[in-house]
């Protein structure tokens, strides 16, 4: 591994041209590797760059409580910085085989803490403020159900699907070792093995990833069903004829522009864009709408062409 360039390990940490998105490929992935890289040299843990991770995410969502430009460009950084760390956190990770349980914890608790803190800072920012062209009626606690709708009844389910969406394509793409699809069985039967003496964080992890990867699968029947058929017919996906392959990747090919659009940078874009310009409100209710037609249409289109595939097969 201390061989291979820089360069070469920047291309080892991709999953696949099909997945990855512009900036993450010239801009935050790079970064997050030298910072990896510096971080191996210091000999520190992957687990502490998470930690750090999250008091940078929730850092910037205090300074987005603030009206003023200064605050809300330190609350840019911090975030930058909070990404920067989470893309550091899981090469770190791979350059020095330290892979714990633990650590995926961690790495999926803190996005969502980031963005916890940032919606109440946007809440609390509002209460008070005027809504536009009302004639100065305040938000009051209505800012805060529409944050409540947008992170809980919005953001959170369009980036569970997004990624569910990524890594079936990266399934069909390069097979189960390329991919990090699991399914509701498996990991409930993970965690129904283990004892509870000794196991209560990693009994609590199975638990509730079981339950993300059945909100998952509640929501995507029709690729459930192609699924099934995929594994009665293959154990391996290496075995299923490439032209199957080849149809499922030209099929999903074009939703993985949304599945990135529905994940982290072009959220962060639209904080860092409406924040600094003094208009907050505008993030909670794109989510609620451009962001809402966005998740309809890579559902339906992904739904639709499963149950073509599944006709045919």
């Amino acid at each position: 591994m201390e061989k291979r360039s820089f360069n070469e390990l920047l291309r080892a940490s991709f999953k696949s041209d099909d997945t990855e998105e512009w900036l993450d490929v010239h801009f935050t992935r790079p970064i997050g590797l030298a910072f990896a890289l510096m971080w191996e040299k210091l000999g520190v843990h992957p687990n502490a760059i998470t930690i750090l991770s999250i008091f940078l995410g929730v850092g910037a969502g205090v300074m987005f409580y603030y009206p003023d430009f200064q605050h809300n460009l330190l609350g840019v950084i911090l975030l930058m910085f909070a990404n920067f760390c989470d893309s550091t956190d899981g090469q770190l990770a791979r350059l020095t085989g330290q892979k714990t349980l633990i650590g995926r914890m961690l790495d999926g608790f803190s996005g969502d803490l980031w963005f916890f803190a940032i919606y109440v800072a946007i809440a609390c920012r509002l209460i008070n403020e005027p809504v536009p062209f009302l004639g100065g009626q305040t938000w009051g606690i209505g800012i805060f159900i529409i944050c409540i709708v947008a992170g809980f009844l919005c953001h959170s389910p369009q980036s569970s699907l997004a990624d569910y969406y990524r890594q079936i394509h990266l399934f069909f793409l390069l097979g189960k070792n390329g991919s990090e699809l699991d399914d509701y069985k498996s990991q409930r039967a993970v965690y129904e093995s283990l004892p509870w003496k000794g196991n209560f964080w990693a009994k609590m992890f199975y638990y509730n990833y079981a339950n993300y990867c059945h909100s998952q699968e509640k929501r995507t029947p029709a690729f459930q069903a192609l699924y099934q058929i995929v594994r009665q017919r293959w154990r391996n996906v290496d075995d299923m004829p490439q032209t199957i392959r080849d149809e499922f990747r030209h099929n999903s090919l074009p939703l993985m522009k949304y599945t990135n659009m529905l994940t982290f940078n072009s959220r962060a874009i639209l904080i860092y864009v409406t924040c600094l310009a003094g208009v907050p409100y505008v993030y909670p209710l794109v989510e609620m709408t451009v962001f809402v037609a966005m998740y309809v249409y890579m559902h339906k289109t992904h739904e639709q062409f499963c149950v073509r595939m599944a006709e045919k097969l």
